[in-house]
């Protein structure tokens, strides 16, 4: 299935409007040059050290070179290559790519559909992480490069000291808030971040949430469904009750809080590690990681917070060598070694265990830290991203940060009408189809 849009004019950041009109995503396949020839890639990115990645690439295949072009991340990078394709020219070969940036660059006609070039590595990820470069059709626009599932990291001798158990479920997780909390009136288990949108959604991801959806030739959007209403009313309702905080996180209060041991507990993804070795040196040692909590303990499940494929963009002249390096990049055991070890990303491929054979440094003495890591991958809900991401996490960022404030668990469920509502006009004021 092919995923044609209206024409339509999306806001990428305040400053940066564009209307473009969407087709097929084939353009780059007019012009394919032969397959034997020898040619030069381009390949922006924004991962640290990636050229020393493509070095052995390059090693190995002389009749296709890769340069890499070193690029600022989020909203810039998007901006820079829609005004290169709204250009004609410019645009790089390959493009490093956010889960959810993709469906605004399919939408755009800026990444190519290499669904014949790449499917056989699809068996090499797992199933909910191959999504995200889907868009829940047959189309594929990139191959996943990196992941960022959810996992639980919590103060074990706090957990000790309290007689607590790691959390299996949620209600083990409020439990275990409430007790600490009371032992400890300083002491949190967590926040809610009530400006951290992409956090909120790998927590409705987990609970079986998918916002957005593909219907024809039309977007659906269910940011209002009933398994994100459980997700809101339980952290809001954890608000309400006080057992844990709700400053936001990425602060000097929450990164003091960590240090000194007054916030016990994170729920975050497995680059957490790095964070924690920059804001919570004290605490080296004392830290725990466990898979997250979860709602129905027969059923494991989670969701994910941040992540990248790895896309071929219409403009290119070489669609099929492009696909050779980008499969060859994020699933190739020496690719997948290198990208851990040099550019320090956790690769989205079942094979990253191999590759990741020690802990990181803050968990040194936990051995098993990305066996927990590839189980909870494993484990990723199927979740599907918008073209006007932007827009919802905004609308995210308002509504939630006044329910915040006033900590009410209704106030929170209610904040998803509004995001809903905000979402789906949006999506029909840019000249989308929206059906549902």
């Amino acid at each position: 299935m092919k995923i044609k849009f209206a024409p339509f004019m999306a806001a990428l950041t305040a400053a940066a409007l564009f209307t473009t009109t969407a087709c097929s995503s084939d353009t780059g396949t007019e012009n394919q040059s032969d397959p034997t020839e020898k040619v030069e890639l381009t390949y922006w990115t924004w991962a640290p050290n990636m050229d020393k990645v493509t070095a052995a690439w390059n090693a190995k295949n002389p009749n296709i070179q890769v340069t890499v072009n070193k690029q600022d991340g989020g909203d810039p990078a998007v901006t820079k290559l829609l005004t290169a394709i709204k250009a004609g020219s410019g645009a790089p070969d390959i493009m490093q790519a956010e889960y959810q940036k993709i469906p605004t660059l399919v939408s755009s006609d800026a990444i190519a559909d290499i669904a014949a070039e790449v499917g056989p590595v699809k068996d090499k990820f797992p199933a909910g992480i191959w999504n995200g470069v889907t868009l829940g059709s047959e189309a594929v626009y990139g191959v996943p490069q990196d992941s960022g599932p959810l996992m639980f990291f919590y103060r074990s001798d706090v957990f000790e000291a309290n007689g607590l158990p790691a959390p299996k479920t949620w209600d083990d997780y409020a439990a275990a808030a409430e007790k600490i909390h009371k032992a400890n009136p300083k002491q949190y288990l967590g926040t809610f971040s009530a400006n951290d949108a992409g956090l909120f959604t790998g927590l409705a991801q987990q609970a079986g949430a998918s916002w957005w959806g593909v219907n024809g030739d039309s977007w659906t959007v269910d940011i209002n469904d009933a398994a994100t209403q459980k997700v809101a009313a339980y952290w809001g309702g954890l608000v309400e009750k006080g057992v844990i905080d709700n400053k936001p996180m990425y602060t000097p209060e929450w990164n003091a809080a960590l240090n000194d041991g007054t916030q016990v507990g994170w729920v975050s993804a497995v680059w957490a590690p790095g964070v924690l070795d920059g804001s919570a040196k004290d605490t080296k040692g004392k830290w725990k990681a466990a898979t997250m909590p979860q709602w129905d303990a027969a059923s494991p499940a989670t969701g994910a917070w941040g992540g990248s494929a790895t896309s071929v963009t219409t403009q290119t002249k070489h669609k099929k060598q492009a696909a050779q390096f980008v499969s060859w990049l994020n699933s190739d055991p020496e690719a997948l070694k290198l990208l851990a070890t040099e550019s320090f990303v956790y690769p989205a491929a079942n094979d990253s265990t191999s590759v990741l054979t020690s802990p990181p440094a803050f968990f040194a003495d936990q051995p098993d830290f990305y066996t927990i890591a590839a189980d909870a991958s494993k484990a990723m809900k199927p979740f599907t991203y918008g073209p006007n991401v932007n827009v919802a996490y905004s609308a995210f960022n308002d509504a939630f940060a006044k329910a915040a404030e006033a900590k009410k668990a209704t106030a929170f469920t209610e904040s998803l009408a509004t995001m809903q509502k905000t979402t789906v006009d949006d999506l029909k004021n840019a000249g989308f189809n929206v059906t549902g």
